[in-house]
């Protein structure tokens, strides 16, 4: 069975193709820019990237480019040959608890939501949409970023405000990059030949946007992200944990409204805002040269890493590995080396030649004494939107495969 993998943002569609339940990987590639006057389109097979431009006014338009493309290749004759297509979405709210087949009511659903992500549901049900109306036969799931942190108690995701402001309007924490955290303490359980019900790790999923997660038995009991991706680590742009106060103190002080304060700590801040850039290699560049901007942004990175790994270890009660994902995670050493260095207090020792070593694969980097196991591990998040979505449409077809769900 062939699974397409659709994630959607605003001006763009990033999109995977799979022979299930192998979870081969057919083509990948991006179209971007969609809506401008020269779009751009990357398409990756084989090894080879091909790209090229051209007007596509929006999504469903560059669905129609795609699957014009792919017959050429010989990979797909029509989106009709497609056993499902599986969508990231941000925000699942309390709705959604794992992946679900999108019929009528779950697409209400997800548009109902818009208000908790409006930067990101819109975008997701654009792909939705655009993919019923070009092929609407074809079943359509949708796996959301929130699913995996629904197991969080309610100490951990409610916030000390008004009851009415949960009742009424949603205010909790419920927290992101849920299928990422999801996939490599899963992979870590299995790498280490574990069942995962026996884990205790704590995930990290560093990039541009950075999350942390403590999972015991496989359950997420806490991550860092809120009600928002604002919350907690500092990220490339955005400024992560700060005072409430904040935005009213900017906004008396400088006349700034709301929406220009919000701009300005989930686009200019982080990072960004410290050092001038959002490039965690940039700023170790100018950290070697000697610059101060540079340095601060990395310190306060570590800092407020070093307080999210120890409040966690201390909710686990034991910690059993320690799991580095995403663009720095996977391949930031120096981060790695510093976050580690102050973790002695927990017994944590990294083997720094392990964590120097220019690899691409899933590894240990751990001391031989270490008390706890340091991984890195690459995210698949694409690889889970597919294996839930195979699930998913298999079971409905009665051949439902031992692939371990979401959640």
């Amino acid at each position: 069975m062939k699974i397409l993998v659709l994630n959607s943002g605003s001006s763009s569609l990033k999109f995977k193709l799979y022979t299930m339940p192998q979870k081969e990987l057919l083509v990948q590639g991006l179209i971007e820019r969609i809506g401008e006057e020269s779009s751009q389109i990357h398409l990756s097979l084989e090894g080879t990237v091909r790209e090229s431009s051209e007007t596509i006014r929006d999504h469903r338009h560059a669905l129609e480019i795609l699957e014009k493309a792919l017959p050429r290749f010989g990979i797909l004759s029509s989106f009709e040959e497609l056993g499902g297509v599986g969508h990231r979405v941000v925000h699942g709210g309390e709705a959604f608890t794992s992946p679900t087949i999108i019929d009528a009511a779950v697409r209400s659903t997800i548009e109902a939501l818009i208000p908790l992500a409006p930067l990101h549901n819109p975008a997701n049900l654009m792909g939705i949409d655009a993919f019923a109306a070009l092929a609407p036969k074809v079943p359509q799931v949708a796996v959301f970023d929130t699913a995996f942190h629904q197991s969080m108690p309610s100490e951990a995701y409610r916030y000390a405000v008004p009851e009415s402001w949960y009742r009424e309007h949603q205010v909790r924490r419920y927290g992101f990059h849920g299928t990422s955290h999801f996939y490599v303490s899963r992979e870590l359980a299995r790498l280490k030949n574990s069942p995962q019900e026996r884990l205790n790790c704590i995930t990290l999923h560093l990039g541009n946007g950075a999350s942390i997660c403590a999972v015991r038995g496989g359950k997420s009991i806490e991550t860092s992200m809120g009600l928002t991706p604002l919350e907690g680590l500092v990220m490339g742009t955005r400024s992560g944990d700060i005072d409430p106060g904040v935005h009213y103190y900017i906004h008396r002080t400088t006349g700034k409204s709301p929406k220009e304060i919000d701009e300005i700590l989930n686009r200019q801040s982080g990072l960004k805002g410290i050092a001038g850039s959002n490039d965690m290699r940039e700023i170790q560049r100018r950290m070697e040269q000697g610059n101060e901007s540079a340095k601060l942004a990395f310190d306060l990175f570590i800092h407020r890493l070093r307080k999210y790994v120890g409040a966690y270890a201390v909710l686990l009660g034991r910690l059993d590995a320690l799991v580095f994902t995403g663009g720095i995670g996977e391949h930031s050493a120096p981060v790695r080396q510093a976050l580690c260095d102050g973790l002695a207090v927990l017994g944590i020792g990294l083997d720094s030649t392990a964590n120097d070593a220019a690899r691409t694969d899933a590894r240990p980097i751990h001391a031989a004494d270490s008390r706890s196991e340091l991984w890195v591990i690459p995210t698949d998040e694409e690889g889970v939107i597919a294996e839930e979505s195979y699930r998913l449409v298999a079971d409905r077809r009665k051949d439902s495969p031992s692939l371990t769900p979401l959640a």
